[in-house]
C-alpha cells in the first residue's frame, strides 16, 4: 500500500512540475526593436523544464546552437529554415544561439536557465562585430 501512495505521490509531483513550467516565445525577425536580424528578446531566463518556443515569423531564419555555449552534455541543435522550433531546456546554464544564415549581421541570442554554470566558457567563445556587441549586451543581463 506504501508502495503505490509513494507512486502516487511521485506521479503527481512530476504533473506539477510540468504544470508549472513556462513557454517563452522568441521572435526570428528581419526587423525589430534592436535592428535588422534579431531574435526578439534576445535574452531569455529561463527555469529547468521550460520551453523556448523560436517563432519563425519573417522566412530566412533559423536557430542553432554555438559550440562551446552550452552547459555540459547538452547536445547540439540546428532547426530547419523557416520552421518553428521548440527547444525544452533541462540542464542549468547558458545556451549561445545564432540564426546560421545572419550571425554575421549578429543575429544571436542568450538564453540563462538556471545558474549560469558555464558562464566562463560561453564568454570565451570569440565572437565579431554585431554578433559580439549583441552577446556582450545579453551578458550584462545574466545574473
Amino acid at each position: 500500500m506504501l508502495s503505490k501512495t509513494v507512486m502516487a505521490f511521485a506521479a503527481l509531483t512530476m504533473m506539477a512540475g510540468s504544470a508549472l513550467a513556462e513557454t517563452y516565445e522568441v521572435k526570428m525577425l528581419n526587423k525589430g526593436e534592436a535592428g535588422s536580424m534579431v531574435f526578439e528578446p534576445d535574452f531569455v531566463a529561463a527555469q529547468p523544464g521550460d520551453t523556448i518556443r523560436f517563432v519563425a515569423t519573417d522566412k530566412g531564419h533559423n536557430v542553432e546552437s554555438i559550440k562551446g555555449m552550452l552547459p555540459d552534455g547538452v547536445k547540439k541543435f540546428k532547426s530547419k529554415m523557416n520552421k518553428d522550433f521548440d527547444l525544452v531546456v533541462d540542464t542549468e546554464g547558458l545556451y549561445g544561439l545564432k540564426c546560421t544564415p545572419h550571425i554575421g549581421m549578429g543575429m544571436v541570442a542568450l538564453i540563462q536557465v538556471g545558474r549560469a554554470t558555464n558562464l566562463d566558457e560561453a564568454r570565451a567563445v570569440k565572437q565579431r562585430g554585431k554578433a559580439k556587441k549583441r552577446f556582450d549586451a545579453a551578458f550584462s543581463q545574466v545574473k
